[in-house]
């Protein structure tokens, strides 16, 4: 049925003149957007009024309790291994219909690796300490008060990202293990295996007594899903964004939710005056070549002048050896003849590829400039064998983790000793660096006293 403002508009326009037929078809049009709109809104609504009622439950749920699901959600993952593959395989065919890349249809695909690699991560959470309920410090007032700072979980945790539907259950385990509840956007590509995984988590949860809202998938494709998503902050306690800088732009630029961000991967590594030239030509090599298109692997190569004529063409042959292709500025071209000239926007560049950004400075101040204007705040490396050098650049190179002779490729949480993460924030507030489960938690105060009253 049409309502009476759409009658009344009909009326009008009929005397204007208009089709009747048309103008029909065309209000009958808004009518249908108006109530699916709608729909999506009810669905997205309930699901975090749910996730929140579910997030004080499972925030009081002892470390045993949380184990114990992470187990069962892992033992049947790989049971119904071939149900998941099933799911995944109608969202393959979607994707090649859609005409995704190959390279997003190998991130989409469930293999026997993806499901033993899902399984192995859940039980490897499962084994890590429960950072909810420790004190991470106590002190005594004159008056005797016994002043703390608690971790407890954040609450609800809004996860939107792309494509992998691996990181349903990577973020799901983290987010249980802190006591959070969770909601699951994924790519409307994964909608399928997304769900499946989803619905295991949920009878995992339910078996075991805890509360089965705690995982949720958001069930649509309609990507007004996520802008309503980003407006409930009544219920919703932050949103992680995982994807490409576009989609967190995206959700920065319309969430009315705490974000944390991580925009793109600019990382640096600084080979300075003395270094172990063979040493920063290992670390160089490791940081560009062996996995190219991530956050952590190095965008742009920093020489000190005094060792550029030496360690240039060594490590110029290194990567051409690797098919790397290097932008450089015009000292570097006037030792590497063969380098492609770099313009202003090769400094900023993620390119996530075999290319690479050399530039000669003069010192290591210059070389932080350089950092300070084009990094991205996540992975910046010195190889040097000067120690005040080393303490320099650790305290000013402002990014949110700094190494000094090693790979910028350690910017992981596992490779730190977190045990997993999910994801790594290039924002100050409230997470810097890789986020594993201490990250998924925040403290409050908590005070003992024996009848203090304020004087």
């Amino acid at each position: 049925m049409l309502c009476k403002a759409s009658f009344a508009l009909l009326r009008f326009n009929l005397k204007a003149g208009l089709q009747t037929f048309d103008l029909l078809n065309y209000l009958y049009m808004i009518e249908i957007k108006g109530r699916m709109k709608m729909s999506v809104e009810s669905t997205i609504t309930g699901m975090a009024k749910a996730a929140r009622a579910a997030s004080v439950e499972i925030s009081r749920c002892s470390s045993i309790q949380k184990n114990d699901v992470l187990f069962r959600i892992a033992d049947k993952i790989e049971r119904n291994a071939s149900s998941i593959k099933e799911s995944n395989q109608k969202d393959l065919e979607f994707a090649k219909e859609k005409g995704l890349s190959d390279a997003m249809i190998d991130r989409l695909t469930v293999k026997d690796s993806t499901i033993s690699s899902m399984a192995g991560g859940l039980r490897e959470v499962a084994q890590l300490e429960d950072p909810v309920g420790t004190m991470t410090k106590s002190w005594k007032r004159p008056n005797g008060l016994l002043v703390s700072r608690m971790r407890i979980p954040l609450g609800v945790i809004g996860i939107i990202y792309e494509s992998r539907p691996n990181v349903t259950i990577d973020a799901a385990g983290l987010c249980l293990k802190a006591g959070n509840a969770v909601i699951l956007r994924g790519g409307s590509e994964a909608l399928n295996s997304n769900q499946a995984l989803a619905d295991i988590a949920s009878e995992a949860l339910r078996e075991t007594g805890l509360p089965e809202k705690s995982v949720q998938i958001v069930p649509v494709r309609d990507r007004e899903a996520v802008n309503i998503l980003l407006k409930q902050e009544k219920y919703v306690d932050m949103i992680i964004p995982r994807g490409g800088e576009g989609l967190i732009r995206f959700v920065v630029e319309n969430s009315k939710i705490p974000v944390l961000k991580h925009y793109k991967g600019v990382c640096h590594v600084y080979v300075d005056n003395g270094a172990d030239l063979e040493m920063a030509k290992d670390i160089c090599f490791n940081s560009k070549v062996q996995r190219p298109g991530v956050c952590n692997s190095m965008e742009t190569m920093l020489v000190h002048k005094a060792v550029a004529e030496e360690f240039l063409p060594r490590m110029g042959e290194r990567f051409s050896e690797a098919g790397v292709e290097i932008r450089g500025c015009s000292e570097t071209r006037r030792i590497l003849p063969d380098a492609k000239e770099a313009v202003e926007e090769d400094w900023p560049e993620e390119y996530l590829d075999l290319i690479l950004a050399v530039k000669v400075v003069e010192d290591m101040n210059e070389a932080l400039r350089h950092i300070a204007e084009y990094g991205s705040a996540h992975t910046e490396t010195i190889v040097t064998s000067d120690y005040e050098r080393a303490r320099q650049f650790l305290r000013e190179a402002d990014s949110s983790v700094v190494l000094v002779n090693a790979s910028t490729r350690f910017n992981d949480g596992g490779h730190l000793g977190l045990g997993a993460e999910i994801g790594i924030s290039t924002s100050k507030l409230h997470a810097f660096g890789p986020m594993g489960l201490e990250e998924l938690t925040t403290t409050k105060f908590v005070v003992l006293g024996d009848g203090q009253i304020r004087e």
